[in-house]
Formats: structure tokens, sequence, C-alpha cells
């Protein structure tokens, strides 16, 4: 398990601002997920953290060995890390056992040495028997597992992931959530995990680190960057929620369309404040906000109505067993909420 450190860790592409003064201490044996849109930045940060990109300020360090900064760079090859890529990256003139062993031929490892650790990360995988099988005979899932079993073959102390499901359908992609989840819990790396998909960086990672244009607006347990979004930017990107205006009052409570609730918040205010309300903590009822459906949207197990709520006060979107009219009054009821400034 190895430690890594980033500090003020800063990326330029001529006039271009890839990466903004970016610090975080990741724990040895942490699972960490980078989320954000594209083009916010959490490639870049990975390509930095493996050594693929050269920082233009700052300093990246693993344990207390200093991979990049102050006129020192050190190789990729060199850093003991395990990379997945989106794309694979897998030889199609050799086989699975071929693929997989890879690294351990340039090492110079023993050949017995070198298939009994083969077998046992194709075990590790789900792929034992599949060593002599051609990569262009693989499904991408088992693509993908070869790419990983690559990567668990050296015994790396950190594996760095670059969308590694992005390519995969949503089945698959669920099956593969579990895989990375047991590899995790059986390697103890570190590991840092690049995403856009907020259902794989919650249920994986033990920290999420939320990024927008080069920064890191919140690096949080996936509960906290949930429930507990660092600004709006966070709460309007993860997960699905309604952000409203309202107006906090001294006693904790906040008053939206003339009602009046409790809100949690990071620290007690007043004033101008908008509130995330989540769909699963509303409920219709006989009391509470006043709001007219506008739409039914059957889901699977629910029909997701959006509402507006009277006044003007914004728009909410609330889970509900069966459909509901357009057009029909309703009253919903908030079980919870999380309130902040402006």
């Amino acid at each position: 398990m190895t430690a890594i450190r980033l500090d003020r860790l800063t990326r330029r592409f001529g006039s271009s601002v890839a990466l903004d003064s970016v610090s975080l201490d990741l724990q040895p044996g942490s699972f960490t997920a980078l989320l954000g849109p594209s083009g916010c930045g959490k490639t870049t940060l990975l390509r930095l953290i493996a050594g693929f990109e050269t920082p233009s300020e700052g300093s990246v360090w693993f344990g207390d060995r200093m991979m990049a900064g102050d006129q020192v760079l050190v190789a990729p090859e060199q850093r003991g890390i395990g990379i997945v890529f989106q794309s694979y990256a897998l030889w199609p003139h050799l086989d699975v056992a071929g693929n997989v062993g890879y690294p351990l031929r340039m090492r110079g490892t023993a050949r017995s040495a070198a298939n009994r650790q083969v077998d046992e990360v194709l075990e590790i995988v789900g792929l034992t028997g599949f060593g002599a099988r051609r990569i262009d005979e693989l499904s991408g899932g088992q693509r993908q597992r070869v790419a990983l079993a690559r990567c668990l073959v050296g015994n790396n102390g950190i594996i760095l992931f670059d969308e590694p499901l992005a390519n995969l359908d949503m089945h698959l992609r669920a099956t593969m959530v579990d895989v990375f989840r047991d590899i995790h819990q059986r390697t103890k790396a570190t590991i840092v995990y690049v995403t856009h998909d907020q259902a794989e960086a919650l249920a994986l990672a033990d920290k999420v680190a939320v990024m927008e244009r080069g920064r890191v607006l919140q690096y949080a347990a996936p509960t906290a960057v949930y429930h507990q979004p660092a600004d709006m930017a966070v709460a309007r990107f993860v997960g699905r929620g309604n952000l409203v205006p309202a107006v906090a009052q001294v006693d904790g409570s906040v008053l939206l369309a003339g009602h009046r609730f409790q809100a949690r918040a990071s620290e007690a205010f007043s004033g101008p404040a908008h509130v995330l309300l989540r769909p699963e903590a509303l409920r219709l009822g006989e009391e509470g906000l006043p709001a007219r459906v506008m739409s039914s949207t059957y889901r699977g197990p629910v029909h997701e109505l959006r509402l507006s709520l009277t006044g003007e006060a914004g728009e909410l979107v609330v889970d509900h067993p069966a459909p509901v009219a357009s057009g029909t009054d309703v009253r919903v009821a908030v079980a919870d909420a999380w309130a902040m400034p402006g």
C-alpha cells in the first residue's frame, strides 16, 4: 500500500489551464474516484500521477518519494503502478496468458513462476482456463478482465483506472463494478479511478473528488458528496436533485413557496439560500409544499413526477408509485433537505 500526495499540482497547455493548483492526500489502500464532466481535468490529473504528463507547477509524491516536481521526473515504468485503460491496450498477436504475463517477461521472471502468477490472477478476475484464448475471441467484458489481470500480476501498490467501463454495456458495467470492488479488497492497493459516471464513483470509492474546470470542488466520502454537497455546482452534478431558491431562517428552517420546514446545513446562516431536495426525500401528502404536476414519466420501479412549485418558486422531481395526471394540484412533504447560502 502506498500513499499519494499531490501538492498544488498545475498543468497548462499553452494558455489553457487543464489543472489548477490541486492538492490531495490519498491514504494508503484508499479507493479514490475522480468524478466530473468531460474536460474537467480528471484524466490530466491521472496522467500526472502516472508520469505521462509533466507538471507545470507543484509536485507528485508516492509515500516519501517525489515522483515529479523541483526538476524531478520519474519515468512511468519506474513508478511501480498498474494502469487499466478505457481501450484495454492489449496485444492482439498474443493470447490471454501472453498479454497478462508480458510485464513479468519484461522483468525477467522465470517461466514457471510467471505461469503460476498468471494462473493466479486469471482466477482472481474470473478467467480461469482462458489463457490460450485469442484476444479477438473475447467479449468486451472479458478483455477488460484481461487488462485488469495484467495490471494485477505486477503486485503494484498503486492502480490507476482511466474510465475502464466506458465501452461496456449496462449489465457488464454492473458486473465489473463488483469485480473492481473485490480486487480492491484482495489487493489493498491504492486505487485512483477516473469516471464521469456517478453511480460507479459512489458505489466503488471510499473518497470522491468532484472536479470542474481543473479544480477539485469537493473531496469527501460518497455519502457526504451526495447528502452534503460543498456548493451548488456539486449539488447540480451529483445525483438527481432539486436545487431551488429559498430563505434560510435563524432557527435552522427554510421558507419555500410559503411553507416552512427544517433543513440541514454545514453551518448556521440566515438569508437567501438554495435548498437541495432529493427525490427520495419527497412524497405527496396532504400537507407540505404546494405544487402542480407538469408531467409523469414511467421509470420502472417508480413514476417520476415533475412538479412546478406555486409562485414560480422552482421545480421539483418526485418519485411516486403511481402516475398522476398533468395539471393536478398536490402537496409535497419534505423528509430531508440541505441548505446552502446564495
